[in-house]
């Protein structure tokens, strides 16, 4: 997990998959020894996006997160101002539903 962006009204967190450390399972067993099982079937990342305003928290992955990356990338480009990089956010915001619980 990576903090990306956190301010006193949203926070972002890029979710990183782990299946390129279980390549190699702990037994030393490596994934041809193990069968295809034993392994995560998708490489799978996203990102989180937390509202303080609202106390929930929208999970992007798939396409969504694709679309949100390309944002990010943008941004590297152009260096938004805070302002910018909020309305984005709210937008994304608006599909948050999950309650944050604990964070």
């Amino acid at each position: 997990m990576h903090t990306l962006y956190d301010s006193d009204t949203f926070s972002v967190t890029h979710m990183l998959s782990n299946a390129a450390s279980e390549l190699q399972h702990p037994s030393g067993a490596s994934k041809s020894e193990l069968g295809a099982q034993s392994l995560p079937m998708l490489v799978r990342h996203g990102f989180e996006i937390v509202d303080k305003r609202s106390g929930k928290e929208v999970y992007l992955d798939g396409s969504w997160a694709e679309l949100f990356q390309q944002h990010i990338q943008a941004w590297q480009v152009n260096t938004p101002t805070q302002e910018e990089v909020e309305d984005t956010l709210e937008q994304y915001a608006e599909l948050a539903q999950n309650p944050v619980l604990i964070h």
